[in-house]
C-alpha cells in the first residue's frame, strides 16, 4: 500500500510541475549560443557527452532539463560544478538551452559489458517481482524515451552516469526522489550495474 501511494504522489507532483513549466517556451537558436558558452565542454556541442561521468542531454525532455537546472541553481541538487553553471543562467536561458538540447539527436551507445545485457533487460522490462521492483520501462518507455514532461529520457545514456545516479538515489544524497529512492534501495548492486548497461544500449 505504501509503495502504491508513493507512486501516486510522485506522479501527481511530476504532472503538476510539468504543467507549470509547460506554459513557457524556449528559443533553440539562443539556446545553442548558451550551450556553446557554458554547456558544450562537458555535455558536447550537440548534447552528446563523450565523458562517461557527464550525462548525454541530446533528445532529453525539455521540462526535465529546466527542472534539473533550477534544482542545481537553488541548491536542491548538491553539485558544486552545476551550481556554478546554472547560476549563470536566467529562467529564459534555461528554457532556451532545454529547447536546443531537446531537438538534438542522441548518438547510440553500446554496452561496455555485454554479459550484463540479459539481466539488465529483464529488470528494465519486467522488474523484479520478488523484491517489488517495477519495470523501468513503465515510466521511461520500452526504448528509454521517457514520458514527456513527466519522466526523463534514459535511452543511450552513459552507463557509468546511470549507475552513479541510481547510487545517488539510493543514498538520498544529490538526488532526492521518493520513488527512485525506494526503487534503488530494492535493487542490488549487480542489478543496478546490469540495468545501467542495458539502458546505455537502448535506441
Amino acid at each position: 500500500m505504501k509503495y502504491r501511494m508513493l507512486w501516486a504522489l510522485a506522479a501527481f507532483a511530476l504532472a503538476n510541475g510539468a504543467s507549470a513549466q509547460g506554459t513557457a517556451s524556449g528559443d533553440p537558436v539562443q539556446g545553442q549560443l548558451k550551450v556553446q558558452q557554458i554547456c558544450a565542454a562537458c555535455h558536447g556541442p550537440d548534447g552528446n557527452s563523450v565523458a562517461s561521468s557527464n550525462p548525454t542531454l541530446a533528445g532529453q525532455n525539455p521540462v526535465y532539463i529546466v527542472n534539473q537546472l533550477k534544482a542545481f541553481k537553488s541548491g536542491q541538487r548538491n553539485n558544486p560544478i552545476m551550481l556554478g553553471m546554472a547560476s549563470a543562467l536566467s529562467d529564459q536561458d534555461m528554457l532556451n538551452v532545454a529547447a536546443f538540447f531537446s531537438r538534438q539527436t542522441p548518438k547510440p551507445h553500446e554496452a561496455a559489458d555485454k554479459t550484463l545485457m540479459a539481466a539488465g533487460q529483464s529488470i528494465y522490462r519486467a522488474g523484479n517481482p520478488v523484491t517489488h521492483v517495477p519495470a523501468c520501462m513503465s515510466c521511461h518507455g520500452p526504448a528509454g524515451g521517457g514520458i514527456p514532461d513527466q519522466f526523463p529520457r534514459v535511452g543511450s545514456q552513459q552507463s557509468a552516469y546511470v549507475l552513479k545516479q541510481l547510487n545517488d538515489f539510493k543514498a538520498g544524497t544529490d538526488r532526492k526522489n521518493p520513488i527512485m529512492y525506494d526503487i534503488a534501495n530494492r535493487l542490488s548492486d549487480a542489478e543496478m550495474k546490469a540495468v545501467a548497461e542495458y539502458i546505455s544500449g537502448l535506441r
